[in-house]
């Protein structure tokens, strides 16, 4: 049976706190918020905790995890080395939304890194999740607290929705502040790379490292079959909603004209229309239902209301669903990757 425990950031229950820092030291599953999305977590150190949060989500075992600790320091024993490069990175985001990939040392499982020789970790700024961490007193390996391939979690009823009676307990402490997943940098190699964009961009990395910064080149790739995925969110087609999305690219206006064409063609079909737009464009649909992520100026606003967008979709009857895509600057490159992946690379260009 799940137990659900409600607080939120300036109300924080201590004896819940430790209850569920109790439950994870001792191999049980808890989801918690985080900055980004609600994470669902297990006891790093322990490979039959871990095997609980694949089986509570679906997830493939090939997919790696990330561990969350509280303290750089908390990262010396699970790593094998730290670049000095890795140490700018830290003391720039940390604690925040950016994992860093390292060499990992013996202590980590095999089933959290899915097989791979490097270890994602990151110090989460929630208060939340900073205090269950804590509690727990072991490092803590956490993805996203869904059914594997739906849209993220960004506020506690996703998480009850997908995981209720799959896990020991959650805690249902309000909304996500950021709304995407972590940026993952990879520091393992001669440059630093993303693996996956996020709230922490290429542009901001660039500036506080001082060197250049490479996107991994299997971000733009449809199909990794046969390969093994050094970051989550890299293989699968995730943040689907159950009904079909298609991404369409291009100049505002052109991009509304064929939406708009399309939707009637969809209609003649006798199917449902779901539109996702800006606050801008809004106006230029009828006959659809129409969600805006925000204002065009805004890209961290679009970006937290993203996948609480897809989740609203779900509890609609439509049949396919239009997104208007967005600059791929700044937080827009994070914004399109996880729009691409919902539509399981269903991309037109106008």
């Amino acid at each position: 049976m799940t137990k659900i425990f409600e607080m939120d950031c300036d109300n924080i229950d201590a004896s819940d706190i430790k209850y569920c820092g109790t439950i994870l030291r001792n191999g049980g599953t808890v989801a918690f918020p985080t900055e980004t999305v609600y994470g669902l977590g297990a006891n790093a150190l322990d490979s039959e905790a871990i095997k609980g949060i694949f089986t509570a989500k679906g997830r493939p075992s090939d997919n790696p995890l990330i561990v969350h600790v509280t303290k750089a320091e908390d990262i010396l024993p699970l790593v094998a080395e730290i670049p000095e490069v890795a140490h700018r990175a830290m003391a720039t985001f940390w604690p925040g939304p950016l994992t860093i990939l390292f060499k990992k040392s013996a202590l980590i499982p095999q089933e959290v890194t899915a097989g791979l020789q490097t270890v994602g970790i990151r110090i989460p700024s929630h208060p939340i999740a900073r205090a269950v961490i804590e509690a727990a007193g072991v490092p803590i390996a956490a993805p996203s607290a869904n059914i594997s391939g739906k849209p993220s979690p960004t506020i506690a009823a996703h998480v009850v929705a997908d995981l209720m009676g799959r896990v020991d307990a959650i805690i249902a402490g309000g909304d996500c502040e950021v709304g995407l997943e972590s940026t993952v940098l990879d520091l393992t190699g001669e440059t630093p790379m993303i693996l996956r964009p996020g709230g922490i961009t290429k542009e901001m990395l660039e500036r506080a490292l001082a060197t250049k910064v490479l996107e991994d080149p299997a971000l733009d790739k449809r199909s990794m079959e046969g390969v093994t995925p050094k970051s989550p969110g890299m293989k699968y087609t995730h943040y689907s909603p159950r009904a079909e999305v298609l991404v369409v690219i291009g100049e505002r206006s052109s991009v509304a004209m064929k939406i708009n064409q399309m939707q009637q063609e969809y209609i003649k079909e006798g199917k449902k229309v779901g539109i996702i737009c800006r606050d801008e464009t809004c106006s230029l649909y009828r006959d659809a239902v129409v969600k805006s992520m925000g204002m065009a100026n805004n890209l961290s606003m679009m970006a937290a209301n993203l996948f609480k967008i897809l989740r609203e979709f779900d509890n609609t009857d439509v049949d396919v669903i239009f997104a208007e895509g967005v600059e791929e600057a700044e937080v827009g490159r994070a914004i399109m990757n996880r729009l691409i992946k919902a539509s399981g690379y269903q991309v037109m260009h106008v």
